[in-house]
């Protein structure tokens, strides 16, 4: 099976009547994706919505409190991705501010445990005995963990950011934007984004209690904590509404002003990246993956440890640590994308033919591994994918990618619904999902889940590439390059601009192993001007015969050498 070719569809304009005062580029794009005014602009954390919105805050920060005055024991229990390890050293390193002395972290090793609060986890908990448990990132559905720390007697503070299910776990206090009742108006919030709202609301409570007056207690500075949140909220992939855009813009100006705690500058400077003009897009595809990498591998300890460092050498260390098993991430990873593409290849299917959903399993694959797999497959064929790997137990765990028009999570439950018994536990996202099930049910659920797929409403299997349009000739420059870039965050239902156009085509050559360095015609005039494509289908790329091309494209900065040059980054080529 070829990889499909995705149609270019112009974007709408849903809004942008307040835009006026800003470049036509500009208002365009921000109209594009919604925007109405100005005000919807304002990143300054006083437009951050309220805390006080979050069901259950005052219960949560009560009960907090009660653990400070009494210095009781609190345990972090976190998850193994990004956005799990930055709410742990979050929460682990504020507390300590508010006067904490005894909070430790524990982390589920997804290999022995799987995700969340299980009655394991609780078991290997009461080592610490801890008077209270505080999750991040997790705990919606740990039903069983919390009966069991219940039943230890220690008390469970959930905070999430996952959809719940019909029954929710009995904890002391749960507080979740997505749980029913909570009037907060952005559900999109990350694990991190909720325990920071926490701390707020920690904040002004004690506040109002003199209780950093009376302990002779410098007062928290949240904001130092935003390049935290900013890493996990990007990382996690959920959607950069305005809210999270005003979170996530102000980690970067922290970044930026050489402000970073010493381990996000070592994930940043290992990654080549430099943090004075970080953006979005540099912590999901540089710091991000790296910090992943040790969940994926090993233990996300390394990850929350290389977080909370506070020396910049032993940080730089670390980094360097997590590196290095990134790269052997990416290693496996290609391996089996190369498998996954055999074994589809094997079924000799044409295109038209292809399936509503993708479903692979193979019992050598790297169970850390397989949601990065769901993803290149998804992002090849424009297809809801799941991957399974096998536990040590037996059992198949399985991570899913979905695809624009769909929910994933609900399309799980839909087939939980539908085949009791069929699937042992799942949970997650419109667009991430994770699941496990026996190793014999595979085969009914990859037929149960393609019919889910298929009978789903307002699903379009056909892949399309939105663009912003086409730029003038005058738009080609390193001012608009940058505006563009700067014009952020960017990210998850927020898209960065890309325009489309078609091109001179006057030299072309792989670079790399499957990178297409091409040298175009700015049309109108004949400039010259650079671009690359990553990874092209070398059988297709480079073809002499083709002169003129239409692409869709980002502007971008190319800075080398201390040189900052303009070049158009490709998503996508076609002969003209």
């Amino acid at each position: 099976m070829s990889r499909p070719t995705r149609t270019i569809r112009r974007r709408e304009s849903a809004g942008g009547h307040g835009l006026s005062d800003l470049s036509p580029i500009l208002a365009r794009v921000y109209a594009a994706r919604g925007v109405r005014d100005s005000e919807e602009l304002n990143l300054s954390l006083a437009a951050l919505h309220p805390p006080e919105l979050l069901a259950g805050l005052d219960a949560a920060t009560e009960r907090l409190q009660r653990a400070l005055e009494k210095q009781e024991r609190i345990l972090i229990v976190g998850d193994f991705d990004a956005d799990g390890a930055t709410s742990t050293a979050l929460a682990i390193a504020a507390l300590r501010q508010f006067g904490a002395t005894a909070v430790d972290y524990l982390v589920p090793n997804r290999f022995e445990f799987g995700y969340g609060l299980t009655p394991g986890i609780v078991a290997l908990a009461k080592e610490k005995k801890p008077d209270l448990i505080v999750t991040v990132d997790n705990g919606i559905s740990s039903i069983d963990g919390v009966a069991a720390a219940n039943a230890a007697g220690i008390e469970v503070l959930i905070t999430d950011h996952h959809l719940p299910g019909e029954q929710l776990p009995d904890a002391a206090v749960i507080v979740n934007p997505n749980q029913a009742g909570c009037r907060f108006p952005s559900k999109a919030l990350a694990g991190v984004g909720v325990m920071f709202y926490l701390l707020l609301a920690l904040r002004t409570r004690l506040r109002a209690q003199g209780w950093f007056v009376t302990r002779d207690l410098e007062e928290p500075h949240l904001g130092s904590f935003l390049d935290l949140v900013a890493l996990g909220t990007v990382a996690d992939v959920v959607p950069l509404d305005h809210n999270n855009r005003i979170l996530v813009e102000g980690g970067l100006l922290r970044m930026r002003s050489g402000r970073a705690r010493p381990g996000i500058a070592a994930l940043l400077s290992v990654a080549g990246r430099d943090p004075s003009v970080v953006v979005a897009s540099d912590l999901g595809f540089a710091a991000g993956p790296r910090l992943n990498a040790a969940g994926r591998l090993d233990d996300m300890s390394l990850g929350i440890e290389c977080l909370l460092c506070e020396d910049p050498r032993q940080a730089r260390n670390i980094a360097l640590q997590l590196d290095s098993m990134n790269r052997e991430r990416q290693r496996i990873e290609r391996g089996m994308e190369q498998e996954a593409l055999l074994a589809l290849a094997a079924l000799d299917l044409r295109d038209s033919d292809l399936p509503a959903a993708l479903v692979l399993h193979d019992p050598g694959w790297h169970q850390g591994v397989v949601g990065i797999l769901a993803s290149r497959i998804k992002d090849r064929f424009h297809r809801p994918v799941i991957a399974f790997a096998r536990s040590d137990e037996g059992e198949l765990k399985g991570s899913g990618r979905g695809i624009p028009g769909m929910h994933l999570r609900d399309l799980l439950d839909l087939v939980a619904t539908r085949h009791p018994g069929l699937i042992d536990r799942f949970g997650g996202h419109a667009m991430a999902a994770g699941l496990s099930l026996p190793e014999a049910h595979y085969d009914d659920f990859a037929q149960a889940f393609t019919d889910a797929v298929e009978t789903s409403g307002g699903l379009n299997l056909d892949p399309v590439i939105d663009s912003d349009g086409e730029l003038a000739s005058t738009d080609f420059d390193l001012a608009t390059a940058q505006m563009l870039r700067s014009a952020g965050p960017w990210g998850q239902l927020f898209p960065e601009p890309l325009f489309d156009g078609v091109f001179e085509l006057r030299s072309q050559r792989i670079v790399g192993e499957r990178h297409l360095k091409m040298s175009l015609a700015k049309p109108g005039d004949g400039t010259p001007l650079e671009a690359i494509a990553f990874g092209v289908d070398t059988e297709r790329w480079p073809d002499p015969s083709v002169t003129q091309v239409r692409l869709a494209y980002r502007l971008d900065v190319n800075q080398f050498r201390g040189e900052r040059r303009l070049q158009l980054l490709v998503e996508q080529i076609e002969a003209a």
